[in-house]
């Protein structure tokens, strides 16, 4: 298969597992399937069936961003296996990409913080924080 197509194809993959359990999940489904829409409807079904049911593990998980990193090879794999059957998809699920791919962005990075004994943290991600000290009575 063409290099071209497996990384458009993991980049889809990228796309489709970080929206999911998100609130740009709707629209990614949405465009997914329509990306797909020659595949005929049992096909197109069938897919939507396991979009929602991997959604669903990603919602359910303990951890969701390990559920998307597992979810990311079978993704990869069927978008690649759909490129490689109907090449012609490649436009479309490049478009699905570049309209998504800075929510995508978003919502790959993961922030821990963790603060002991007497310790504070600030934290922020994706925007500014300010933190002013001596405003307060004490200070």
């Amino acid at each position: 298969m063409d290099q071209e197509l497996v990384a458009l194809a993991e980049s889809g993959a990228t796309v489709v597992v970080g929206a999911m359990a998100t609130d740009l999940w709707q629209s990614v489904k949405d465009g997914t399937l329509a990306v797909l829409r020659r595949l005929g409807p049992d096909r197109r079904r069938t897919v939507a069936e396991q979009l929602d049911h991997n959604a669903e593990l990603v919602r359910d998980a303990e951890h969701p961003e390990d559920a998307r990193q597992a979810l990311f090879a079978f993704w990869a794999l069927e978008l690649a296996a759909l490129l490689n059957q109907d090449p012609s998809l490649a436009p479309d699920l490049a478009r699905l990409i570049a309209d998504h791919q800075g929510g995508r962005q978003h919502l790959a990075h993961t922030q821990r913080n963790t603060a002991h004994d007497h310790g504070t943290v600030y934290a922020v991600q994706h925007g500014d924080q300010r933190v002013v000290r001596g405003l307060g009575p004490d200070g």
